[in-house]
């Protein structure tokens, strides 16, 4: 086992306490505006679709309005797709991928799907460009019964109270440089545990639900992203962040049991986008561009009767 990696915070070997966690929060600086990046987008749609305020985060005097947005006229013949992004803040093209589909495409989309797309999970995150929420809990460990994140109990009441079932769920995260050099650092002080250093992925890749991964979906994803973007390779042991690779650019995570964001709405069809935005030939455009074809690539998929398996009405 290699040594601990210094952390600033805490003590190697001791899980942290309210003292360690008090002095992260301190360390924790304000570099965006979640009003300015993404409220102010969202308002700007209001000719388009329904916003819907499910709730407010209140974090000593911050107070964050959480939105979503969903079709204007709700179809019960129709199926429903879930977007969401910013569930790690600081994954950037999440939050503006989610945003920018939005902007540009979902209007192909209608009356075909209906659509509820929340854009920021984690408002205090993103404007922190952070994983954790102020109370050190990662939202995306947090979607189960006992789950501590309020950020992803707000998520799974909204979820729940717009439709009785979904037929896609796409999540759009980042795997980022910070995450090898804070964040996983971060989590490994926070528990008392050693820091093993990994690798991170150059280029974009899936994470499917290993209870049911769906194969052909992940697959027409990937087709469609390798046309902007270099897929993932896997590295010497042939796997992506520690995981087998189950086909090019996938690999499987148990999303309920890991209380992931992809389990929450019982879709058939779940998928989590990860994107490198670090790689010195990359853009933030470019990430972006990735992300708003991927969720377009994944709505064209379910939505298609043949890989839908259709001899009836729409699947939900």
């Amino acid at each position: 086992m290699r040594a601990n990696i210094s952390y600033p915070i805490g003590s190697p070997g001791q899980c942290w306490g309210e003292p360690e966690r008090a002095e992260w929060r301190a360390r924790q600086k304000r570099h965006r505006s979640y009003d300015q990046d993404v409220v102010k987008r969202i308002d700007a749609l209001g000719d388009r679709y329904v916003r819907i305020d499910y709730g407010k985060l209140s974090y000593g005097e911050d107070v964050y309005p959480l939105h979503a947005v969903r079709s204007h006229e709700i179809d019960p013949s129709l199926p429903t797709a879930l977007i969401t992004g910013g569930v790690h803040g600081y994954e950037t093209s999440g939050v503006a991928g989610a945003l920018d589909f939005l902007e540009r495409h979902a209007d192909d989309f209608a009356g075909k799907v209906n659509l509820l797309v929340v854009p920021c999970v984690s408002p205090w995150a993103y404007e922190h460009i952070s994983r954790w929420n102020p109370e050190t809990i990662d939202p995306n460990r947090s979607f189960r019964a006992d789950g501590l994140a309020k950020e992803s109990s707000a998520l799974v009441e909204l979820v729940r109270s717009v439709a009785d079932g979904y037929l896609l769920h796409i999540d759009l995260h980042e795997t980022t440089d910070s995450d090898e050099t804070e964040f996983r650092p971060a989590l490994s002080a926070r528990d008392g545990e050693s820091f093993e250093p990994g690798e991170v992925p150059d280029g974009f890749y899936l994470v499917a639900d290993a209870a049911d991964p769906q194969l052909g979906f992940q697959r027409a994803i990937i087709a469609a992203v390798a046309k902007i973007t270099r897929i993932a390779p896997a590295d010497s042991a042939g796997e992506i962040i520690g995981s087998p690779i189950i086909a090019n650019g996938v690999i499987a995570y148990p999303m309920t049991e890991l209380g992931l964001c992809g389990a929450i709405s019982g879709a058939r069809f779940v998928t989590t986008t990860e994107i490198y935005p670090d790689a010195p030939d990359s853009t933030a455009e470019l990430s972006v561009e990735a992300q708003v074809t991927a969720i377009c690539a994944a709505l064209n998929f379910v939505l298609s009767p043949k890989e839908r398996g259709e001899g009836g009405g729409p699947l939900s």
